[in-house]
């Protein structure tokens, strides 16, 4: 494939929403989360909020990218069951989990959360314009419940009386920054825009801060650690015992530092700080830098805490992540160094992580970049990293094509 074509990327994004529509809607309600390589469902009962937010957010940028307003059909599916049957209205919170329609798991999570707000806004921007009350009110409550002024971050969990636990995580931050803008995107209320930059200070430029002025290595490019306690301060052996952990992994994670680099980008280009540009670069650079593998290619999931390869195995989205975040950092600073890890990571994804024969990205890699399994799209997973990539390298192209 040619990843400077835009042609092409569509046609790749085509591809990748036809492996999961029609077959994952499920007529009853929501979509289907558990889908094999060849699309089989394996697991009709489990949903989770995540993958339940993030199928609105598929439905609604491919409706508004290709011009397919029968797509917001599939995009408003979702969210009636988002609230239908996520939502608890004894407890006005979103359960983690369901099973057979009904709460498995009620905890109430920020990143959770996150995510609704993303579905609601893409969807409003996308054409609904009935999703704007569910954004405001899906913020008040993230607001209401998580936020911690104080500290200028969202606290990360509460059970179903809403008592917040002890966990203070990064994740959560980044997803809501991400979905934050995509709410002043949508409405142009700048009360969304000030919030994600609240968040992108308070991890990528007084975290940073701090920690190069303390324990942290100045060549690691002030990454951002996973893991805090109830003071937001790191908290280095939290998960060391399952560092695998999907929503909690130990270690610096390079997806995670060079999406927190896009999300500067994008910031910038809204607001413009000076700060911004470089702390992405930096950000970026020293991740991929640490991260790529150096016998097999792909950048591996974790490095420790001296910046080492820690868990080695290649996620769909970290690729997919980081070489949207180059081609970006490629068209504003003009650099040919971004370039250069744009094509390597596509080239990398395109003959190891994508299935040409079915459709989407593989989930996870070996090391030597083997499947674990043919569970191509467990609950989590629904190719929104790998679409919404895509959609924000063609905005990309264009802007250096001028077209």
């Amino acid at each position: 494939m040619d990843c400077y074509d835009i042609a092409s990327l569509e046609a790749h994004v085509r591809k990748t929403m036809a492996f999961y529509h029609p077959r994952a809607i499920d007529p009853r309600g929501g979509f289907f989360h558990y889908l094999r390589d060849d699309g089989e469902i394996y697991d009709r009962r489990h949903r989770h909020l995540v993958s339940s937010a993030r199928f609105v957010f598929t439905y609604a940028r491919y409706a508004e990218h290709f011009k397919r307003p029968e797509y917001l059909d599939g995009a408003r599916h979702g969210l009636d069951f988002l609230e239908r049957c996520h939502y608890q209205p004894d407890y006005q919170g979103y359960a983690w989990t369901l099973a057979d329609g009904r709460a498995e798991d009620d905890t109430n999570h920020c990143y959770g959360l996150a995510f609704v707000l993303l579905a609601y806004a893409t969807a409003l921007k996308a054409g609904i314009p009935e999703a704007r009350q569910g954004l405001y009110r899906v913020h008040e409550l993230q607001t209401n419940r998580f936020w911690e002024a104080q500290w200028q971050r969202y606290a990360d969990e509460a059970d179903r009386h809403w008592q917040v636990s002890d966990y203070r995580g990064q994740n959560a931050n980044m997803h809501s920054c991400e979905a934050l803008i995509a709410a002043y995107d949508a409405t142009e209320d700048r009360a969304f825009l000030e919030r994600a930059l609240q968040l992108a200070r308070a991890f990528c430029l007084e975290s940073a801060q701090h920690d190069a002025a303390s324990e942290r290595k100045p060549e690691q490019g002030g990454w951002i650690w996973e893991h805090y306690d109830r003071q937001w301060r790191r908290d280095l052996d939290y998960h060391l015992d399952d560092p695998r952990h999907l929503f909690r992994p130990w270690g610096y994670q390079v997806g995670h530092q060079t999406e927190w680099a896009k999300l500067l980008l994008l910031l910038e280009h809204r607001a413009s700080e000076a700060w911004l540009l470089p702390t992405a670069s930096r950000l970026f650079l020293s991740s991929v830098e640490a991260g790529w593998h150096p016998e097999h290619g792909g950048l591996v999931y974790g490095l420790d805490l001296e910046g080492n390869l820690f868990d080695e195995d290649k996620y769909f989205w970290v690729q997919a992540e980081s070489l949207a975040c180059a081609a970006m950092l490629g068209q504003r600073t003009e650099e040919p160094v971004f370039w250069q890890w744009y094509e390597r990571l596509w080239d990398y994804s395109w003959r190891h992580m994508i299935d040409h024969r079915h459709g989407a990205w593989y989930r996870i890699l070996t090391p030597d970049n083997r499947r674990y399994s043919d569970e191509k799209s467990p609950a989590g997973k629904v190719d929104y990293h790998t679409m919404g990539a895509c959609y924000d390298v063609i905005e990309t192209l264009r802007n250096v094509s001028g077209s």
